[in-house]
């Protein structure tokens, strides 16, 4: 009897601990099946060449090697690089700016707008492309013809290597921009509005209340936008590969294309080194950002 008494409150304490670590079990399963293992085989097949077929054969540091000496690479992420310094300064500016005008309550057709806004970035992206493709052709593209009606020549906006970059990045633009709109909007409705009311009372124009209250207070917001379109550029894969196909001339070829080449090359050895080389591109920037744009307490 008194056995029974002493381990029924020892197997009822063990249970009460056990409860929490059953209940998280199916998510820590998961994570470990779709997550931990396919990233801890991604790093091992780095080591190797492996074709898709037979037996992985280990190569060591050679496929890194390769990638880090290979002109090809260093383009890949030349090219990702000009295309974040065409997107992001401008999608901050634009973003903020229209997260402002629409944080307004006294504007009307708010929701509309709102609604407006968003409705790229939830409009399927091969769509898109194809209008891009469309409009901005060099001899048929409605683009031209209105450059025409005002006397300037055809521009070649897919064909040549100094206007695809800005073609593909008005078309990143335009498809993303609602969707930091709405991350910046967040972040300004955070902000308590009597800051702004002090600050009128002792005379701060709008731009001085948008420059010294506005873009410290959500400087945290700015960060993790910055880190997340930095991480959505250095992937972009869909926008050069529908609309120039990475040329001309490897001019669009960004580092998530150059990634696919190696998958349609079946060189699936190198092409796990390169996505790991990437993460530690984006990795490093984004640590650059995070100390650039930190909250100062």
């Amino acid at each position: 009897m008194t056995q029974t008494l002493q381990g029924g409150p020892r197997r009822f304490s063990l249970r009460r601990r056990g409860a929490p670590y059953l209940f998280i079990a199916p998510f820590i399963v998961i994570f470990a099946l779709f997550s931990v293992y396919p990233l801890t085989f991604a790093l091992r097949l780095s080591f190797t060449d492996w074709r898709g077929t037979g037996s992985a054969t280990w190569v060591g540091w050679d496929n890194y090697a390769y990638l880090l000496t290979n002109p090809a690479f260093w383009s890949s992420l030349a090219n990702s690089g000009v295309l974040w310094l065409l997107i992001i300064p401008a999608q901050v500016v634009v973003g903020l700016l229209a997260a402002v005008l629409l944080n307004n309550a006294k504007l009307k057709l708010r929701g509309f707008y709102r609604t407006a806004f968003i409705v790229p970035f939830v409009t399927p992206l091969v769509a898109i492309a194809q209008i891009w493709i469309v409009a901005f052709d060099q001899n048929y593209g409605p683009v031209n013809d209105l450059l025409n009606l005002v006397g300037l020549p055809d521009i070649g906006w897919l064909t040549t290597s100094e206007w695809s970059k800005p073609t593909v990045a008005l078309l990143f633009l335009w498809k993303t921009t609602g969707f930091a709109i709405i991350i910046l909007l967040s972040g300004l409705q955070s902000i308590d509005g009597t800051v702004y009311e002090a600050a009128a009372l002792d005379g701060a124009s709008r731009i001085r209340q948008l420059w010294s209250i506005t873009v410290p207070l959500i400087r945290r917001t700015l960060m993790f936008l910055v880190v997340l379109q930095t991480l959505a550029v250095f992937q972009m894969f869909t926008e050069p590969f529908v609309v120039t196909k990475g040329g001309p001339y490897s001019s669009t070829t960004t580092a998530g294309l150059y990634l696919y080449t190696h998958i349609t090359r079946a060189d699936l050895g190198t092409g796990a080194a390169n996505s790991f080389l990437l993460v530690i591109v984006v990795m490093l920037l984004s640590l650059v950002f995070v100390r650039l744009l930190r909250a100062k307490d």
